[in-house]
């Protein structure tokens, strides 16, 4: 009994890349004799403590038996007060808003197999290898992925279907075998002549598309990674039969395998209490809502009159939201180089939306306001991620609103075991000027699938070339999409929709003033989204 507890013990500090020490194992064992844990509990007991001992400034791969003493005390005072926690369920201290230029940079390591943590200063100008490390990340985190497919990864025990498994080579494993039939993953892009190659870490080879019936579902741009089946010719080139995006791996799957790894800074937690606060949310939060608009135009005459109709519904309603994101663009024309008149009424339509929210005291003292610049909003940076709006025009909605936020482009919003991710950005337009393939007759529908399968498939928010969309390659990590997270609001002026991918919930609330008022409700406790529409009356 004793070997198969300490087998545990070991097993679990070992999925952490920590060692033990004879010490270091006779201080866990006399933990859980003094707290009588035996059989099932072991692992989860030990896996509270690993956890824990990780996120220690001063930890070591070979665990330290003081730190691991500390963290044992540590956590016994938390465990005193856990009785009073579950009296109450405080949404507001699990709420968490988080600007992509705060979020730890976490390199993923070959050498390793697993995240680590850059502690290195970054920079907005980035460097040459910056640019090279985050497309090596991007190849990397979508390959181990890849690899643990089950389509992939061969079972340990013999069978059929071990002879059906298909391989990852590589282009420098083309040379010389003319006629063979490789599976590639790597990045689409074109070569210095203009033909479409694929490149991966080792090399390139061009793409001879005459044999392929049609491509899979999603869009393929310059810059997506894919996967790739076909014949090596005697040209030198892969005479394809099949391309398809990479698989998804669930947020559950990636969560089971890095829950250690804090990827938004704001503290790591494990599957179960994921799952102990799923359950809660559902449960003792059920009537919450979080309100996402987009496009609102404030120069635009109808604007402030349909934020009141959304205002005047939530108070008559009793329906007041906890969070209400407001997207760009804030103006309907770019003033970036307009007259100094056009500038100053930027700033008065801002005053003037902050007066309007001001008139409502309940939701003023109540809801969190979270401002998303777009495309056409003046901020520091016009590259991703984006910086928010500048202080000097939104002076009178930090004086008049005390929970407002100016986030950058994109956000996050961390809310119990839920991460939900917004981007400002006409993806579905950029995406369709830059496409390389896309199945012939794809209709609007199939257009917007295929829009939220290659992004979430891809693990980025924008899978195009630095050369298309410009990024500040420092912080290239914080439009990535690994783990997935539970909700991706991609505000943008196409059409309306809502699709869940993989367990993801994607909505795009579509441009808020048209025909009618339009936006989008999220709810924690259902993991789903509502298209809200009110009148647009005329007469006002």
């Amino acid at each position: 009994m004793a070997d198969a507890r300490q087998r545990a013990i070991i097993k679990v500090f070992r999925k952490y890349s920590n060692s033990l020490g004879p010490d270091a194992l006779e201080l866990l064992e006399s933990i859980l004799d003094s707290h009588e844990i035996e059989g099932a509990d072991v692992e989860s007991s030990i896996e509270t403590l690993a956890r824990e001992y990780n996120k220690q400034d001063d930890a070591l791969m070979k665990v330290s038996v003081d730190v691991l003493q500390r963290v044992y005390e540590s956590l016994q005072g938390q465990g005193q007060r856990s009785e009073a926690e579950k009296e109450a369920l405080d949404p507001e201290a699990h709420l968490h808003f988080v600007d992509a230029f705060e979020m730890p940079l976490w390199h993923w390591s070959p050498e390793r197999g697993t995240f680590e943590k850059v502690l290195t200063p970054l920079t907005m100008s980035g460097s040459a290898d910056s640019r090279v490390l985050a497309m090596r990340d991007r190849l990397n985190i979508i390959k181990q992925c890849v690899l643990r497919n089950e389509h992939f990864a061969p079972s340990t025990l013999p069978s059929r279907d071990r002879e059906r498994l298909v391989t990852l080579k590589s282009t420098k494993q083309l040379l010389g075998r003319a006629g063979d039939r490789f599976l590639l993953l790597g990045m689409l892009a074109h070569s210095k002549e203009g033909r479409l190659c694929i490149e991966d870490a080792d090399g390139s080879v061009e793409l001879d598309f005459s044999k392929l019936d049609g491509p899979g579902d999603g869009l393929f741009t310059e810059g997506c990674f894919a996967l790739v089946e076909g014949e090596y010719t005697e040209e030198g080139a892969l005479e394809i039969i099949a391309i398809g995006q990479p698989p998804c791996e669930s947020r559950e799957t990636a969560r089971s395998i890095y829950g250690h790894i804090d990827f938004l800074g704001k503290g790591a937690t494990s599957l179960l209490e994921d799952s102990q606060l799923s359950v809660r949310v559902r449960e003792e939060l059920s009537d919450m809502n979080f309100f996402f608009l987009s496009d609102v135009w404030l120069d635009h005459p109808k604007t402030l009159s349909g934020l009141q109709k959304v205002f005047d519904n939530c108070i008559e309603n009793h329906f007041v939201p906890r969070i209400i994101v407001l997207c760009g663009n804030f103006t309907s024309r770019s003033i970036s180089h307009g007259q100094g008149r056009d500038v100053q009424r930027y700033q008065e339509n801002f005053d003037a939306l902050a007066d309007l929210i001001a008139s409502y005291p309940l939701i003023t003292r109540s809801t969190h306001f979270v401002f998303v610049p777009g495309p056409l909003d003046i901020t520091m940076n016009a590259t991703l991620p984006r910086r928010p709006l500048l202080s000097s025009f939104v002076g009178r909605l930090k004086a008049k609103i005390p929970k407002v936020h100016f986030a950058t482009n994109p956000c996050r919003i961390k809310f119990f075991d839920q991460e939900i991710v917004i981007f400002r950005e006409d993806s579905m337009a950029r995406m369709l000027r830059n496409i390389v393939g896309v199945k012939p007759n794809a209709r609007s529908d199939d257009l917007k699938r295929f829009l939220v399968q290659s992004i979430l498939d891809q693990g980025h928010l924008c899978p195009l070339t630095i050369n298309i969309q410009a990024t500040l390659s420092d912080y290239d990590y914080s439009l990535r999409l690994y783990p997935l997270p539970t909700a991706l609001i991609l505000a943008d002026k196409y059409d309306r929709y809502k699709i869940t991918y993989t367990g993801c919930h994607v909505f795009n609330p579509g441009s808020f003033v048209g025909a009618s008022f339009v936006f989008s409700t999220y709810q924690p406790a259902e993991l789903n989204s509502e298209e809200c529409v009110l009148d647009n009356d005329p007469e006002d």
